[in-house]
């Protein structure tokens, strides 16, 4: 919109309404008609989009699966496109780093927003000697969050988007344990009084993870932290470079916060 253009925005169908309240303040703050758009639809409506000549390019984010259809129809229409798919961000804890800060890191990008966000921090890799104190201040300061509705205006974390998703969230946690991760904060089952039928996952925190693991080279993409650990810089950077999934990785040292971004196979 700011170079000149019309723009038409298709929100999942399973949440439209903060794209319909945008739509609202475009409107209310003079922007003409026609300019900002949102269409409503599944993927018979994306299909559209991809095959209209009048559409010139097309962004989306979302899955790995579903960037490489968007990417390949979009191609084959001639429009420019960005497929941004999975992402398993990355934060480094260094030996020497200030660790309230980095805990701070953690449980805000790790569990705001339920970790339904795709700069959501999903592995946080301790290196050296600073794991035990790490996992023990996470686990500590996550069980102050309040997981409740939204209408609770002291609500830290809502519920996750749907019980399909809740039961996906809730399989990974299960798949975790049973491949030997240390299940150190449980968030199966939350429950809250009044929403027993709720979609809430807690607070989850796992410690020894491997890359082998599923939880590890999966995006899970819900509330769920899991601690890798390792010996030095450069197998921290390595864990991160190797994964199959592009990283937005930051890195914790006794300066603050490095923001460092690494390119792989999927997205930053």
């Amino acid at each position: 919109i700011a170079c000149g253009n019309t723009f038409i925005l298709k929100p999942s169908e399973k949440d439209p309404s903060c794209s319909i309240r945008l739509a609202e303040l475009f409107t209310e703050a003079g922007l003409p008609d026609g300019v900002f758009n949102v269409i409503q639809g599944n993927k018979e409506v994306v299909d559209l989009i991809l095959e209209n000549d009048q559409i010139s390019s097309v962004s989306f984010v979302g899955s790995t699966p579903v960037a490489k259809y968007i990417y390949q129809q979009s191609a084959k229409f001639g429009k420019r496109v960005q497929a941004l798919g999975g992402a398993k961000n990355h934060l480094v804890v260094m030996p020497d780093a200030n660790l309230d800060q980095a805990v701070d890191g953690i449980i805000g990008a790790g569990y705001g927003s339920a970790g339904e966000r795709c700069m959501a921090i999903s592995v946080a890799v301790a290196v050296g000697d600073i794991a035990d104190d790490l996992v023990q201040k996470v686990h500590s300061e996550s069980q102050k969050l309040k997981v409740a509705p939204w209408t609770d205006e002291n609500s830290d974390m809502g519920p996750v988007i749907s019980k399909e998703h809740k039961d996906k969230i809730e399989n990974y946690i299960s798949t975790g344990v049973k491949e030997g991760a240390k299940l150190v904060e449980d968030g199966r089952n939350y429950k809250i009084q009044g929403y027993e039928n709720g979609y809430f996952v807690g607070p989850t925190l796992f410690d020894n993870v491997t890359k082998e693991m599923t939880i590890y080279k999966e995006e899970i993409f819900g509330p769920v932290v899991c601690v890798v650990r390792a010996k030095d810089y450069d197998e921290a950077l390595n864990l991160v470079n190797d994964h199959q999934y592009g990283n937005g990785t930051s890195i914790y040292t006794s300066d603050g916060e490095i923001s460092r971004h690494f390119t792989t196979n999927s997205k930053i």
